[in-house]
């Protein structure tokens, strides 16, 4: 059960970067973000189940508060975008999250 979420959970993070770039660097965002917000449900609750059959350790909590202030951040960007106003500084805040979150993942940031 656990590696099946584990597969699902590292699939919809990865399909929900793809369709981030998508919905950001096209010009109908209305299919693209909906598909977006459903990878982050999918994404949510894979995590929250697994953290409850870890037993919540402090490193994955940490790992999921990260990835829901990156969704936070994707948000705020296409939100940005849509309005005309680019924040070239959430663009290195969201590389930043990223590059932390999955390196959570992975194991190579752990304490």
């Amino acid at each position: 059960m656990f590696n099946a979420l584990l597969h699902t959970h590292s699939g919809s993070w990865a399909i929900m970067v793809i369709l981030f770039l998508i919905t950001y660097f096209t010009k109908s965002q209305k299919i693209t973000l909906m598909l977006q917000r459903l990878f982050y449900l999918i994404m949510i609750v894979t995590g929250i189940w697994m953290l409850s059959i870890l037993h919540f350790p402090l490193t994955y909590v940490l790992k999921g508060i990260l990835a829901i202030v990156l969704i936070g951040v994707m948000e705020m960007l296409v939100a940005r975008k849509r309005k005309g106003s680019p924040m070239p500084a959430m663009w290195i805040v969201l590389i930043i999250l990223l590059v932390v979150i999955v390196m959570m993942g992975y194991g190579v940031i752990s304490f």
